[in-house]
């Protein structure tokens, strides 16, 4: 018995040497492990196209919303348009148990604006009122459809996201590839996970993960607005979707090379360069990152004991509880802005001649590159600042393959566009406002297009 008693005492003693125990192992293998399949596990769903375990629950859950309880989205344009109203002429006292979410529900006059002007094409959309040119399907339609998607994406990314980031993989990750990550991009080795996780899942994932991470902490306001800009490459699903709008799925290879290389390359110029290099590396509130190694200590130890600190902190009820307020956060703060500003860039560019006007000086600029039909797929290489598959759309199959190819790779590679990537990242307080962004996105295509020019020439 005495035996006994004193091989627990050592076994405690050594526990608490190390920081951690058997419980954390399992929080950061088994969770971890769980979370890693979901974001990144490439999944055969229908024989020969892959997509991850989180799209497929993402889509599985956006059909039953549609089928079962259509309205939802309705109730919700609804009650962030009226709760924006009410704040706007009622100050309420924000404090108590749920005052976090007072500042989703009582906005600016601005943002009440645009709450209001989504109600107003949902309203048209669902009820099929108002001007046909709102309510269409390229149009209206498609931002409430978008708007519908992204209520799923709320639910499950929220409730599977604390075990990506928040069980020890990422400082695992982050340690191990700091002496890669950092000197190339200027962020730390952490963000190697939200660049996985854009490639198989989605770029608004990426951009949910990054943000998310800047709340808490782990990312500075530069690192987080670097990395959002920069990292969030869209999924391999949709790249085929483009490339087979386009009509140039026999050069899928070449193309999403070329857009993986471009985009690393615009990584490694653009966090060096003005809007992003002028952001200051403020974290909100403390920092909660350390990369750094001892001397002392070994590159995988260091890694294995930074993943166990941070597992030790991981609750399942914590985790649910802030699940469920990034869940609301993201339908209230988002949904409504992507309905109302989806809808005046795409009114934008369908009814008016301004972006032909606007792209004439990106007309001459491909006309010097040698790009063939330069003016007329001009406004193709700004109106992916709105939706990036718009550019995809607008661009007619009679063009030669090189012209299709060099607008389906830039469209991928400028990664910002408002509808989705945009708002997420104005909204989540890293210094890029809707200005900075364009700027960013000017600076991606400029570089990008004589590149995307040198390759398309090789077909």
């Amino acid at each position: 018995m005495q035996a006994m008693v004193e091989k627990q005492d050592v076994a405690q003693q050594e526990t608490s040497e190390k920081g951690y125990n058997i419980s954390d192992i399992f929080k950061f293998l088994g969770c971890s492990l769980f979370g890693c399949f979901m974001f990144l596990y490439p999944w055969d769903t229908t024989g020969g196209t892959y997509n991850t375990a989180l799209s497929v629950l993402t889509e599985a859950l956006d059909k039953a919303i549609q089928e079962n309880v259509p309205w939802l989205l309705t109730v919700v344009v609804v009650f962030s348009a009226i709760s924006a109203l009410v704040g706007c002429f009622w100050k309420i006292q924000k404090s108590g148990r749920f005052s976090w979410i007072f500042p989703l529900m009582f906005v600016s006059k601005p943002y009440m604006l645009t709450r209001l002007i989504a109600l107003a094409v949902t309203i048209c959309v669902v009820f099929e009122v108002g001007p046909e040119a709102v309510r269409s399907e390229d149009v209206g339609g498609s931002m409430v459809s978008l708007a519908q998607t992204l209520i799923a994406i709320a639910v499950t990314l929220s409730f599977v996201l604390p075990f990506l980031t928040d069980c020890g993989i990422m400082e695992f990750m982050g340690i191990l590839l700091r002496p890669l990550i950092l000197p190339l991009f200027k962020v730390p080795g952490r963000a190697s996970v939200d660049l996985i996780a854009s490639w198989l899942a989605s770029s608004n994932t990426a951009v949910l993960i990054t943000g998310n991470q800047h709340q808490n902490g782990y990312y500075s306001k530069r690192e987080a607005a670097s990395i959002m800009t920069n990292f969030s490459l869209v999924s391999i699903p949709f790249c085929m979707v483009i490339a087979e709008t386009l009509n140039v799925t026999n050069h899928f290879l070449l193309l999403y090379g070329s857009v993986t290389a471009i985009g690393l390359l615009l990584a490694m110029i653009g966090v060096r360069i003005p809007p992003l290099s002028n952001i200051p590396d403020e974290y909100c509130g403390e920092k909660n990152i350390n990369e750094e190694v001892p001397e002392a200590s070994s590159l995988l130890g260091w890694a294995w004991l930074a993943a166990m600190k941070r597992a030790k902190k991981f609750g399942f009820m914590n985790a649910l509880d802030a699940a469920g307020k990034m869940t609301i956060g993201i339908i209230m703060d988002l949904i409504p802005i992507v309905i109302a500003w989806g809808t005046l860039g795409s009114l934008l560019v369908n009814e008016t001649s301004i972006m032909q006007w606007i792209s004439y000086p990106m007309g001459a600029y491909m006309s010097f590159l040698g790009i063939e039909g330069a003016f007329d797929i001009a406004p193709a290489t700004l109106v992916g600042f709105i939706d990036m598959f718009i550019p995809a759309l607008i661009t007619s199959p009679d063009f030669p393959v090189q012209t299709r190819f060099l607008v389906a790779g830039l469209s991928l590679v400028q990664i910002i566009y408002l509808t989705e990537v945009g708002s997420i990242i104005v909204k989540s307080n890293v210094g890029l406002d809707i200005k900075r962004l364009f700027v960013i996105f000017l600076e991606r295509t400029i570089i990008a297009l004589p590149l995307l020019a040198f390759i398309s020439k090789s077909l």
